[in-house]
């Protein structure tokens, strides 16, 4: 390989105001996390190499302004002269990066320590003075909405706060900013998290913790499910305060047993039953704390009701789950009870997670595109009784039959989208078989959803709820899940208006039997 072991002691670089000056390191990656760590890097005087298949000019022309040098890699198996000469003593990887990629697997067999952002971001923490505490968030499903309901619910009790991580705000550019904050929440994706160590100077020691859930998702990038769990437990290793973990999803539990956590800090459950004497829960419609309770083997206190929470968009069983979990964390800063309840009163959600687009004729149109796995449409279609359900694309991996024959039965009929349809139409042949099944055959991106909400509002009648939950990711078709969102909302309101036009580019396949 030709390249050293790494020939400074990194474990020596804990600090803003540790010696960065020089330090060789590649960065795998020029989007948003990329980028983050390359100015970073580069703001600590080290000698940056960004390396990446593609990179926008404005990217380009930033990296360069600040002092950083660019490779061009398109993803084969040979290694850039540029980098092979570099004599890198650090590869930072950008989450997106498989384990599998050329570059990754160069610099591992090279014995080039990798890191990923989380760790440097940890590393550096201490900019711009006392390090904030930080609160880490993770599961398949609901990781966004609960990371912004917590920072909600910490700005409410008084807390500077930020979301940041796999949300789109990159640790590295909290941790930098001149204002400084209280608390950073932190979204760890299952890439991030296989990138995080356990121990020593480059682990994460958060004030509270959580993994929401786990179903099988990204077993194409962990290579098993093993493997993407435990990437997933790694969230609750060397917390302080609070591991909060899942009561309906033993698995979350379990990771809480296994983890090494700092003396002292508890284990805390939420759910949508009756909450135990360390636990957050329901009891009658009532939100309730057991937890951080004075008096907890014996009383409650209320947090707010399903009747509230229902004003404001929060009262389907998922996102009560995301209520509680935020609530808990919340609840470790120190926010009250009486803060937490005038708070949750204001909270907006986010567009595409289950966003009613239109009603009209009693059809109701939604817009979940943020359900990008079995997981989170699974927890779409169990709100709703009657369902054209439209689905499809990247589904990463996993079998979608075990989802099809779930909710089989409230199924009105199915519009399949993606190119690669043909495992959603046999699981629904095998599973579903009394149901309709209309494939969109468009492949230009901008017919795919005109064409997937007509053959929708063909067939949806009075009562009846036009899901779209595509349990897949979007970027065989779309830019991301925005787009695939915006794009549905989009068709359906031009539909609406009478404004669809009479090409037809779907395949029925009619019923074949009962189930």
């Amino acid at each position: 390989m030709g390249h050293p072991i790494a020939v400074r002691d990194l474990d020596t670089l804990t600090s803003w105001t540790s010696d960065w000056r020089g330090l060789k390191v590649a960065v795998l990656g020029l989007g948003v996390t990329g980028f983050a760590a390359a100015d970073t890097l580069l703001e600590l005087g080290a000698e940056v190499l960004v390396v990446a298949a593609s990179a926008g000019d404005l990217r380009r022309q930033m990296l360069d302004v600040v002092g950083g040098q660019f490779v061009e890699h398109s993803g084969t198996d040979e290694i850039p002269a540029e980098l092979a000469g570099f004599d890198a003593e650090l590869v930072i990887v950008s989450p997106g990066f498989g384990l599998d990629h050329p570059l990754v697997a160069w610099a591992s067999a090279g014995g080039i320590p990798i890191w990923g952002d989380i760790e440097l971001a940890w590393r550096l923490r201490d900019k711009v003075g006392a390090p904030a505490e930080w609160i880490a968030v993770t599961g398949t499903n609901g990781k966004t909405t609960t990371v912004q309901l917590a920072t909600h619910l910490l700005v409410a009790g008084g807390l500077r706060a930020v979301p940041a991580g796999n949300i789109g705000v990159p640790v590295l550019d909290a941790i930098r900013d001149p204002q400084g904050f209280d608390v950073i929440v932190v979204e760890l994706s299952s890439f991030q998290l296989h990138w995080m160590p356990r121990s020593g100077p480059g682990a994460i020691s958060p004030l509270a913790s959580v993994c929401l859930n786990i179903a099988d998702d990204h077993l194409d990038w962990h290579g098993s499910r093993d493997a993407y769990v435990d990437a997933k437990a790694t969230v609750y290793f060397n917390t302080r305060v609070a591991c909060v973990y899942n009561r309906a999803d033993v698995a979350t539990m379990h990771m809480v047993e296994e983890a090494d956590v700092i003396d002292g800090c508890r284990a805390v459950g939420f759910g949508l039953d009756t909450p135990g004497p360390s636990d957050l829960g329901m009891v009658d419609g009532i939100i309730v704390d057991r937890a951080f309770h004075d008096d907890r083997h014996n009383s409650a206190i209320e947090l707010t009701t399903h009747g509230e929470l229902a004003a404001v968009g929060l009262a389907s069983p998922h996102m009560l789950a995301n209520v509680l979990a935020a609530s808990a964390l919340a609840r470790c800063a120190g926010v009250s009870a009486e803060a937490i309840a005038s708070a949750l009163a204001t909270f907006t959600i986010d567009h595409h997670r289950t966003e009613l687009v239109a009603t009209v004729d009693g059809v109701s149109w939604i817009d979940d595109s943020k359900a990008t796995n079995s997981h989170a449409a699974d927890a779409s279609l169990r709100a709703f009784e009657s369902v054209v359900w439209i689905v499809g694309g990247l589904l990463k991996g996993v079998d979608i039959s075990a989802l099809v024959a779930a909710h089989a039965a409230r199924l009105r009929a199915v519009v399949v989208i993606g190119l690669n349809r043909e495992p959603v139409v046999e699981a629904l042949a095998r599973h579903a078989p009394q149901v309709p099944v209309f494939e969109v055959l468009a492949t230009e991106t901008g017919e795919v959803m005109p064409q997937a909400v007509k053959a929708a509002a063909g067939v949806a009648v009075n009562g009846d709820t036009v899901l779209m939950a595509p349990a897949a990711a979007s970027m065989d078709q779309f830019i991301d899940y925005a787009d695939r969102g915006k794009r549905f909302a989009a068709a359906v309101n031009d539909y609406l208006e009478g404004g669809a036009d009479d090409d037809d580019q779907t395949s029925a396949h009619p019923p074949t039997g009962a189930p």
